[in-house]
């Protein structure tokens, strides 16, 4: 970085605590697709297309979701310092890396219900090992319903067993499309056998141990190439013990509308909802298969009567404490606005 400050006097050690809580959001392998450029008014979120996951992330919608997700961790970090955050999403269209701006709108502190969710932010881990068979309470999953309304989306939970039924079909299929894939079984290597010393991807200790052959809903990262599928549980026991252990809740986020902002909304939207678990001591994993594959992702939406295809699929319920991926250092991912810094300076003279 060099002297150039955002307008609200925010100095270098601030814009790196702005930034390392940002890049707290989850993305796909843990791949942090992101960069920030502060500028005199303004933080800019760019996305790195050099980290998109090609045969994951082909179209680069997954992308796009991790970028919204640490713009809400951004927003709320800004808040944090008691400034004001404006942000327009995808605000030059001939600048597809260009996700959001951020600027500077004036003095206020963040109310009780944003406390809660800044904390929340470095205790947010993603659970890829099981959980136990307590339930989800009903009023768990309205305020979870809630988080995803309040930034536009929407969160149907899969609480039918024809339905579970139904989408773990789907879930097989996608895994079998995907590692029938020999780039996708590449890559899916690449990002999740790291070594200790890495600062992105997924560790096997993160992954935990091989899920039994009878486990349900879990993706098995400790070698990268074995997926498990679903199996149903009765009607309204989201949680359920059944033949693979705990059950857990499974979860739909959709958007209203379609196109690269609303992607990055979805990803807002989606960050807002797993604050949301974690403050409610829930936790959090994904079924990325379901939205990857095209073909299944589209039956996601007709299964769960969507008017948009589904953006995320999550299971929740409540785990055991799991250790956090790695993440880069603020300096790695900050980008120096050059023309802008030569340009104040020239103010300045």
């Amino acid at each position: 970085m060099n002297d150039t400050t955002w307008t609200a006097g925010l100095g270098e050690d601030q814009i790196r605590t702005l930034v390392q809580t940002a890049a707290l959001a989850p993305s796909l392998h843990n791949s942090q697709p992101w960069r920030f450029r502060p500028g005199p008014g303004y933080i800019d979120l760019l996305g790195d297309d050099s980290r998109r996951l090609p045969a994951g992330d082909p179209s680069g919608r997954e992308l796009r979701i991790a970028c919204g997700a640490a713009l809400f961790n951004l927003r709320l970090a800004i808040l944090e310092v008691g400034l004001w955050p404006i942000v327009t999403l995808c605000p030059e269209p001939g600048r597809p890396d260009l996700i959001a701006r951020v600027r500077y709108g004036g003095r206020r502190r963040a109310d009780p219900e944003e406390r809660g969710l800044i904390a929340a932010i470095p205790r947010r881990h993603t659970n890829r090992t099981r959980f136990t068979g307590e339930p989800i309470t009903t009023a768990e999953q309205n305020a979870l319903r809630l988080a995803a309304t309040e930034e536009g989306g929407w969160l149907h939970l899969v609480l039918g067993q024809a339905q579970r039924e139904k989408l773990g079909e789907l879930a097989r299929r996608a895994h079998e499309t995907q590692v029938g894939d020999s780039r996708f079984r590449a890559e899916l290597a690449e990002w999740t056998s790291q070594g200790p010393d890495r600062a992105d991807g997924v560790p096997a200790g993160v992954g935990g141990p091989h899920p039994p052959p009878d486990d349900v809903w879990r993706r098995d990262f400790s070698d990268g190439t074995r997926d498990t599928a679903a199996a149903p549980v009765p009607h309204g026991a989201p949680a359920a013990v059944g033949p693979g252990g705990p059950q857990p809740l499974v979860a739909v986020l959709s958007t209203h509308t379609g196109g690269i902002s609303e992607d990055v909304r979805a990803g807002v939207a989606l960050q807002r909802v797993l604050l949301t678990a974690t403050v409610h001591g829930l936790a959090v994993s994904f079924l990325s298969q379901l939205v990857e594959v095209a073909e299944v992702r589209e039956e996601v939406r007709r299964l769960v009567r969507g008017v948009r295809p589904a953006q995320a699929v999550l299971r929740i319920g409540h785990g055991v404490p799991v250790p956090a991926t790695p993440r880069r250092p603020p300096d790695e991912l900050i980008v120096v606005d050059r023309t802008a810094a030569t340009t104040s300076g020239a103010a300045a003279q």
